[in-house]
């Protein structure tokens, strides 16, 4: 069975543009990637925990701080590896480089014995939605289209007509 993830979408509007706040995932596996390597601050869905309230609960986790506001659904999307991600947008204004987040243990390097610790995201930032589209794991490149359509923005691919 696929894994469910939610998570939040953040976004606001700076000098007429629309931005959103993406994480890079920390850990060794992820420390020389970038495009397609970066997400909405997400995590597993609990057995009976509500989408929203998981959503809210990773977003804390991975960035340290409570998101406060009326979540936007924009549904459902699957990443390549099956795991579903149910997201939401909200409106907000972080300050990306004073976000931390909480840390995991894995044994590193390999078959070393010897257990790491590592922080679940090492960056996050705001991007304009072309170059989200870049930095996005492909699965989740339609959330940025489904903010836009919701906001009634131009998408990066209409803004060159």
């Amino acid at each position: 069975m696929a894994i469910t993830s939610a998570g939040i979408l953040m976004y606001h509007v700076r000098d007429g543009r629309l931005e959103v706040l993406l994480v890079h995932p920390g850990g060794p596996f992820w420390r020389n990637k970038d495009a397609g390597a970066w997400s909405i601050p997400k995590g597993e869905v609990d057995e009976g925990e509500d989408d929203a309230a998981a959503a809210r609960r990773e977003f804390h986790e991975e960035l340290g701080t409570r998101p406060e506001g009326d979540l936007i659904p924009l549904g459902e999307v699957r990443q390549r590896s099956g795991k579903r991600v149910r997201a939401f947008a909200l409106e907000g204004d972080l300050d990306a480089a004073a976000a931390h987040s909480m840390t995991f243990e894995m044994e590193w390097p390999p078959r070393s014995g010897r257990m790491a610790s590592f922080p679940e995201v090492d960056r996050a930032a705001w991007f304009d939605l072309d170059a989200a589209r870049g930095k996005l794991i492909a699965g989740q490149v339609p959330l940025l289209d489904r903010l836009a359509d919701h906001l009634q923005a131009p998408r990066p691919d209409e803004q060159a007509e």
